[in-house]
């Protein structure tokens, strides 16, 4: 039994023992929470969604009932201008495919910001009786700069996490789940760069690992999962380290080319219980490559942080790549007569 299913089985089991109505009323904060229907973004054909939470999003839907959809168009570029009836699945995947297939191949640079850029983050600079009352408060400790900067690092990370823009281009929902995951790629792709520059590195990304955890804290109770959140976080540990170990296998010298596509689809997109990839359990997901440009990308960017130099890394005056949403390119307009 997965971790996720288990999670979800131990707060069924507790909340059982409680009368009917306020088991059904935690039943359906529960629901609400992990299976929450996306507002923004429009869920992508056949996209599976966790075992241990369609018993919750069943009995939540049958509550509330029904819930209108939206359009493809409603959110991505590339559907604008069409009827809802105008796209077939298979003509939608088509087009995605194509456009994913020349997506995350330019050859890979550093991801520092430049001297001039409006985004770079600057540690204030004070002068006077201020900067002198700042020094015996240790604001300018090696330590406190470090905590500051591993704040503008974690920053780095949720801004590309929370961007609606990755959920677009590898066709995501966006629950907590894919959510998590996706926060955990990236924490990955920050950790592995940061361990290369030794104890400095590590020690500098304890700071990071704490934030994220008060952060996902925050959001487990932001969605309403307020029940058992201790338990619930020790899963989420578990979770975050075994994802860990499998990007690192994933993409050593010794895995197979396929093996981060494997990682990333059943962590990210497969129903729970799956162990690889294969025709028969997401066809769909296969065959519109969404794993594989999203393994591209991982690679892509642990080779970019990988040439990013460590001032930048320790200060966080980097940025992810921006993703958008491929468009096709305008035809040439003919000249005029």
């Amino acid at each position: 039994m997965s971790r996720w299913r288990a999670a979800a089985s131990r707060i069924s089991a507790a909340s059982a023992s409680r009368n009917s109505a306020a088991a059904a009323a935690e039943s359906r904060v529960l629901s609400r929470a992990f299976l929450e229907a996306p507002s923004r973004h429009p869920p992508p054909p056949l996209q599976t969604l966790s075992r241990a939470f369609a018993k919750s999003a069943a009995a939540a839907a049958a509550a509330t009932g029904p819930t209108t959809s939206r359009s493809p168009g409603a959110t991505n570029p590339a559907y604008a201008g069409q009827r809802p009836e105008a796209c077939s699945l298979r003509d939608c995947f088509s087009i995605s495919q194509v456009r994913l297939n020349s997506m995350f191949l330019s050859k890979p640079c550093s991801l520092a910001l430049p001297p001039d850029s409006p985004h770079r983050a600057v540690d204030p600079q004070y002068e006077g009786i201020k900067r002198f009352m700042l020094t015996l408060l240790l604001f300018y400790s090696k330590q406190s700069k470090a905590i500051r900067g591993a704040n503008v690092v974690y920053d780095r990370i949720t801004s590309q996490v929370d961007s609606p823009s990755i959920y677009d281009v590898f066709q995501l929902e966006k629950t907590f789940k894919t959510t998590f995951s996706l926060l955990v790629l990236h924490m990955w792709l920050v950790l592995r760069r940061l361990k290369e520059e030794g104890k400095d590195g590590v020690k500098f990304g304890q700071y990071i690992y704490e934030m994220y955890n008060h952060d996902v804290e925050l959001r487990v109770s932001k969605a309403g999962v307020n029940l058992l959140l201790t338990k619930w976080m020790k899963e989420l540990e578990k979770i975050f380290y075994g994802n860990i170990v499998k990007y690192d296998a994933a993409i050593s010298s010794e895995a197979r080319q396929d093996d981060l596509v494997n990682v990333i689809w059943r962590n990210i997109y497969a129903e729970e219980g799956s162990e690889a990839m294969d025709g028969a359990a997401a066809p769909a997901v296969q065959a519109s490559s969404f794993p594989d440009a999203l393994a591209r990308y991982t690679r892509r960017e642990a080779t970019c942080l990988s040439l990013t130099d460590k001032d930048a890394m320790f200060s966080g005056n980097f940025k992810f790549t921006a993703l958008l949403p491929p468009t096709p390119s305008p035809s040439p307009k003919k000249p005029a007569r």
